[in-house]
């Protein structure tokens, strides 16, 4: 077993839309433990730098500035394989491609207004956790 931490955004187009709860119950159904949590709205800056990793696609305008459309909901899930077990709740990014019964599946729109975001490895979910909170922020529940 290993115990894991990714972080979890929930979109503008999911919070717009009241589906919170919903994504929330999915990840606490399937074994995973919110740890910290805090609703935002990202400035241009801090979507930019967020998502620095994608500045040379061609995606990444549109991206930015869809995470500034309205509030987002940004988590740290914890618990056995959390990394991999978000991304498997979540889908497919492009929700014509995620499976029957996943978030983006249900209740994604498209591939830009997909619900959620997850961190894609261990290395990552430290970056992006950091990104958003401070260690005092944190409280396992172990």
């Amino acid at each position: 077993m290993t115990i894991e931490r990714t972080l979890s955004i929930v979109k503008p187009d999911a919070v717009s839309k009241n589906q919170i709860g919903e994504i929330i119950h999915r990840f606490e159904r399937a074994g995973l433990k919110v740890v910290a949590a805090k609703m935002l709205r990202l400035s241009k800056e801090r979507a930019e730098a967020f998502y620095d990793i994608h500045k040379n696609r061609p995606f990444f305008n549109d991206l930015v500035n869809f995470m500034l459309t309205g509030p987002v909901l940004v988590q740290v899930l914890e618990g056995d394989n959390a990394i991999a077990k978000n991304r498997e709740i979540m889908g497919a990014t492009n929700p014509k491609d995620a499976a029957p019964g996943t978030i983006r599946a249900d209740l994604a729109e498209s591939i830009e207004a997909n619900a959620v975001h997850g961190s894609d490895s261990p290395e990552n979910a430290k970056v992006e956790i950091n990104f958003f909170f401070t260690p005092a922020e944190i409280y396992s529940r172990a």
